[in-house]
This record gives structure tokens, C-alpha cells and sequence, in this order.
């Protein structure tokens, strides 16, 4: 490796985040940086923060505090960084860089600079890059599964939330970059990409004048890859026309992840989410008519300032009533940048903690319910893992996504990174059990 210093990287927070990392790490590896996956031995390590909420920024300066501790050089990078930078910079002496969410692809720049003494601060205000197909990128993913941008930054401003004012306004990547980017991770044998952005089902308004996800999925259809799956759609952008190119491809799973955070108007006005008050106009009903077969995934905040019980028990009232396949529950974080840090009304923790626990035992039976409507059928399972000591196998069917979803624990033998047919023999309330089905 010459005399370049060796760089590692602590990756932390969300797939997007993880794309980032990606690039650093490809960028840094075509400059001809050696990269370590060990801390202890790197010369450098690049923690790509994460500030969405209270529970992850802790986490953050847990790394990077230990990280300090060990008389690390810690190049920090992501929303934690384009959220506290001068703060970072003060209170961390050992922090030799900080880089904006808008910047990761200067990383190689930061680096040098670095090496030559001086102390690096990176930070556009106002993010405008997103990396494309031409990018180097260097995969952190087990070896069947990739995350695809389709977009950056996000153009709603719902209340709570500080990720526009880190990640910038909505800036689409055109059809072209992303069918080419997928083609090139379909000739590295990747079986399932995810699309990712804040938003996806606004992908392409930015840069096409009205959404285009529908021609975006006809478009990825004719890539050679088995599975497409599609996180973070919205319901009132899940048009007919947008349903119809989901039936109509093959390869795009009916999954849909779909963040509702709420289901009372008051709380979604409140959140200024006003437009997503129609989800109760049957949008989930047309959704379920129109995909029989799909996988709905979603979201919900309790705790918002200003819930009330009446409008929590309408939650637990929505949430049983449309039987979600999977239901991940957040306590309302109040981040200081937002209109809902400010509003009357918090609603204490203990409170909040209680609602939480509440719709998750409402949603295990429903969840136990949906697996079990999955025993005694043959379902196509990409394998991901093989635990070393029993030999068995562990993997995904399209009903789960990575890390947030269940998974499948499989009998029999197979190659990591292939998809195969799984006859599914038991269930729990987040996993299923299975046996691979032998052609011969």
C-alpha cells in the first residue's frame, strides 16, 4: 500500500447512510487507501453519523467517544456531522474532519488535507451532490442483496422530522443512471435491489416536472435481477398507474413499506402531514384490492405533543383493523430544529412507552397470523447466512426485508447469494421455518 495510511469505517444509522459509506470506502480503495474493517489498526476511522432521533445521536458519540478514547484519528461524516459541526469540533480535540452529508465524495480530498496537518471542516449548507452509477463503490452488503439510490433529500417538511434541513431538497437521479447502476450490480450476482430515497414514490418530480416511479419500475423490469423491492412509498403516491407497473413486472416485489406515522387527522395535521388524512379514504383498502398478494410494512409514531388517548385508541382501532404484515413503533424524539420540539403538550415518557408497547402486542398475533398464512407453501428464499456451528441456513423470502423484517431459518444445503424454493413448515410471530425443496 505504499505509505497511505490505513482508514476504517463505523457505519451508523440508515440504508442511506450505508450508501454513503459505500462510496467513501470505493473512493478511498480506487485512490489506493488501504481499508481495514479492524478499528484497532487503522490509521484513520471515518464514523458515518446518524441524527435522526435522540436514540442514534447517542449512539454516535458512544463510537465516537470511545473511538477518542483509544487516541483514534476520527474523521466524522453524515447527519451528526452536518447537524453539530462546530460543537463536534470543540468538544471532540481528536475529530480531524468533519464532513457534510452533501460531501462524503470529497472524501479522498479530506483525507490528504488531513495527512498535511491541517484540520478539515466540510460542510455545504445546503447538500446538492448525489453520487450516480459512475461512482466507485465498494458493497457492505451480504453478497445477494444491494441498496439503490433513486433520489436524495426530501422536499415535505413534516414536523418532527430533521432529516430535510441534514439531506437537503429532493434530487432525482435520472432512469437511465439507475437502470445502469442496476445492471451493474446484476452482473456482480446481487438477486435483490432495494430502492431507496426519503420519498420514493415522489422519485423523479424534481427532475421530470411529476413523479415517474411507475415508469422507473417498467424500466427496472427489463434489468436481469430477481427481486426489486421498494422502501419508503407513501400511499397517496401509490397512484393506479403506480400499482399497475408493480402487477405488471415481474420482478418487483408487492411489498410496500409504507410510513403512515399516524392515523388520526388531528395528529397528522399536527404533524403537518395534512395530505396523509386520506389513508383512512380507503388507500390501504385499494391497495390490498388491487395487490392480493402484497406485503405491507409500516411505521408509526406515538407520544406526537398534543396525543391524546381518544387519538391513540384510534391508532390501535387503525392498526387492528388493517391486519399490517409488519408494525415498527417510535416514541416521538423532539429535536430541537423542528416545529415539534416547540409544541405544547409533550406527552410524558412513560406515557409514550406504554403506547409503544401497546400496539406492539396488538400487532404480534397479527404479524403470528400473516407468517403462519405462510406454512405448507413453497415460497423462494435468498440465502444469506450460514450459522457455523448447526450448518444451518438463514435467509429472506420476499415478505421480509433486510434488518427490519423477519427471517427465514431453512433446513437443508445451498449456496450463499442464490435464490431457492423453501417449503415453509412452521411459523412464530417473526420468522418462519423451512425446508429447501430438492428439484431432483
Amino acid at each position: 500500500m505504499g505509505d497511505k495510511p490505513t482508514i476504517a469505517i463505523s457505519h451508523l444509522g440508515c440504508e442511506k447512510n450505508r450508501i454513503d459509506t459505500e462510496h467513501m470506502l470505493g473512493l478511498l480503495v480506487e485512490a489506493g487507501y488501504g481499508v481495514d474493517t479492524n478499528e484497532e489498526l487503522a490509521d484513520y476511522v471515518i464514523v458515518n453519523t446518524c441524527s435522526f432521533i435522540e436514540a442514534a445521536r447517542e449512539e454516535s458519540v458512544r463510537t465516537l467517544v470511545e473511538l477518542a478514547e483509544a487516541n483514534k484519528k476520527v474523521v466524522i461524516t453524515g447527519c451528526m456531522a452536518q447537524h453539530f459541526q462546530e460543537q463536534l469540533l470543540e468538544e471532540l480535540p481528536e475529530a480531524v474532519a468533519v464532513v457534510g452529508t452533501g460531501d462524503y465524495h470529497k472524501i479522498v480530498n479530506v483525507i490528504e488535507r488531513v495527512e498535511q496537518g491541517e484540520r478539515v471542516k466540510l460542510i455545504s449548507a445546503e447538500p446538492t451532490y448525489i453520487a450516480d452509477e459512475t461512482t466507485p463503490r465498494y458493497r457492505t452488503t451480504t453478497e445477494g442483496v444491494a441498496y439503490l439510490r433513486v433520489a436524495e433529500g426530501c422536499d415535505y417538511r413534516c414536523a418532527f422530522c430533521i432529516i430535510p434541513y441534514l439531506r437537503g431538497n429532493q434530487r432525482s437521479r435520472t432512469i437511465e443512471s439507475i437502470v445502469a447502476e442496476a445492471k451493474q450490480l446484476a452482473n456482480q450476482g446481487v438477486k435483490e435491489i432495494i430502492l431507496i430515497s426519503q420519498i420514493t414514490t415522489n422519485y423523479g418530480l424534481d427532475i421530470y416536472g411529476k413523479p415517474k416511479l411507475a415508469e422507473l419500475l417498467r424500466a427496472l423490469g427489463k434489468v436481469d435481477v430477481p427481486w426489486i423491492r421498494m422502501h419508503y412509498a407513501y400511499p397517496t403516491g401509490l397512484t393506479p398507474d403506480v400499482i399497475a407497473a408493480i402487477q405488471e413486472t415481474p420482478n418487483v416485489l408487492p411489498y410496500l413499506d409504507l410510513p403512515l406515522q399516524h392515523s388520526h387527522p388531528e395528529i397528522l395535521r399536527a404533524m403537518n402531514r395534512p395530505w396523509q388524512g386520506r389513508v383512512n379514504d380507503g388507500i390501504i383498502d385499494r391497495i390490498k384490492t388491487a395487490l392480493p398478494s402484497s406485503v405491507l410494512r409500516t411505521t408509526f409514531i406515538v407520544g406526537f405533543p398534543g396525543e391524546t388517548q381518544e387519538h391513540f385508541e384510534h391508532l390501535l382501532e387503525f392498526t387492528e383493523r388493517h391486519e399490517f404484515d409488519h408494525v415498527g413503533v417510535f416514541t416521538f424524539s423532539p429535536e430541537e430544529e423542528t416545529p415539534a420540539y416547540s409544541l405544547p403538550n409533550q406527552v410524558p415518557s412513560e406515557v409514550m412507552e406504554e403506547r409503544r408497547d401497546r400496539i406492539m402486542a396488538l400487532q404480534q398475533p397479527i404479524s403470528l397470523k400473516r407468517n403462519q398464512q405462510e406454512v405448507g407453501k413453497t415460497v423462494d428464499v435468498l440465502i444469506e447466512q450460514e450459522n457455523p456451528e448447526s450448518g444451518e441456513l438463514i435467509g429472506r423470502s420476499g415478505r421480509f426485508s433486510p434488518e427490519v423484517d423477519g427471517q427465514v431459518y431453512i433446513k437443508g444445503e445451498s449456496r450463499l447469494g442464490t435464490i431457492v424454493p423453501v417449503q415453509i413448515q412452521s411459523a412464530d410471530a417473526y420468522d418462519l421455518y423451512g425446508q429447501i425443496v430438492n428439484s431432483n
